[in-house]
């Protein structure tokens, strides 16, 4: 299907300077659909706990230009499907959203393509005189677990991620050496406190729908965990490459990880007027504005796929 489709001459509404009107690309589909799944085939309950979207592209020329529904796989249709496929359990939220790639592209010959993404929320097994209980749990909100399935013909590609995982090192972080002119106030500094929200998503390379996506998510959280605590960050910016590249190191199966990583400011409180001390212990965390260190880890030899990561973003 081609990005840009042109209306029937029936259908335009106009023509400008530049030429006609036409559909450019476009997407559709069910939006943040939870679902919870409890695995009872035990006295030991298991829960997966998802908020999954589906939208789907392809030829949906006629639905937007003539108000011709005949492709039009009705958004509660796809909502539907993602209840009907998780009675079967849902393993890893890649393999659910590739086999719901594979169903709505394998069954509707007009669906080319579409994008499937889902947050996970984690649930821990409440404990009970020093044991989890068998079907009581309580929320993790240590971070969200998140995943894209981008189907594009019989290709799909896989981007795991996660979201909201608050870090803080209370030493072993400074910032010196940077440009200073007559707007600079920030003191250097070789002891601060480096606290950031890290969310990440690293993309599979082709052909790695076999992957164990649980084990993988697993470790690559101990890594980014691993390698934020245990270097000196002369910047939030050099952290960051080290997580990617402790990444990508480890895991051949990833192509590339991208990062965003706002620096959450933490300044010492001036304690003199009250005749008091302050040696790097009283802070005021502050919320806004904050430093916002974006970047993408990848290997030299790895084409961009940048039309993946658009798909991972909002539309507009």
């Amino acid at each position: 299907m081609s990005d840009t489709l042109i209306a029937p001459e029936s259908t335009q509404t106009g023509t400008t300077a530049s030429g006609r009107i036409v559909l450019g690309p476009n997407q559709y589909g069910k939006a943040e659909v939870r679902v919870v799944k409890i695995t009872r085939d035990s006295p030991r309950h298991e829960i997966e706990d998802l908020n999954v979207s589906s939208q789907l592209r392809g030829d949906f020329e006629a639905v937007h230009l003539e108000g011709d529904n005949g492709h039009c796989v009705a958004t509660d249709t796809q909502k539907n499907t993602i209840y009907a496929h998780a009675r079967a359990g849902i393993g890893s939220p890649e393999k659910f959203l590739l086999r719901l790639s594979d169903h709505f592209i394998g069954s509707f010959d007009w669906v080319k393509g579409g994008r499937w993404a889902a947050d996970s929320y984690a649930w821990n097994r409440i404990e009970v005189d020093g044991e989890g209980h068998d079907h009581s749990f309580v929320r993790s909100n240590q971070e969200v677990r998140t995943a894209l399935v981008v189907g594009d013909g019989e290709k799909r590609h896989i981007v795991s991620g996660l979201k909201d995982l608050t870090v803080l090192k209370s030493t072993e972080s400074g910032f010196q050496g940077y440009p200073k002119d007559p707007y600079t106030t920030l003191p250097e500094t070789t002891d601060r406190i480096m606290s950031t929200d890290i969310a990440a998503r690293w993309r599979f390379t082709e052909g790695s729908r076999d992957v164990d996506f649980n084990a993988v998510y697993d470790d690559v959280k101990r890594i980014l965990l691993a390698e934020f605590a245990s270097r000196y960050s002369a910047a939030l910016q050099a952290t960051l490459f080290d997580m990617g590249r402790a990444v990508l190191e480890a895991h051949p199966e990833i192509a590339e990880i991208r990062m965003s990583m706002p620096n959450k400011h933490h300044f010492v409180v001036d304690l003199e007027p009250f005749g008091l001390d302050n040696p790097n212990e009283v802070f005021f965390a502050a919320d806004r504005p904050y430093g916002l260190i974006e970047a993408s880890v990848t290997r030299d030899d790895e084409a961009p796929h940048e039309h993946v990561w658009e798909a991972a973003s909002p539309f507009c």
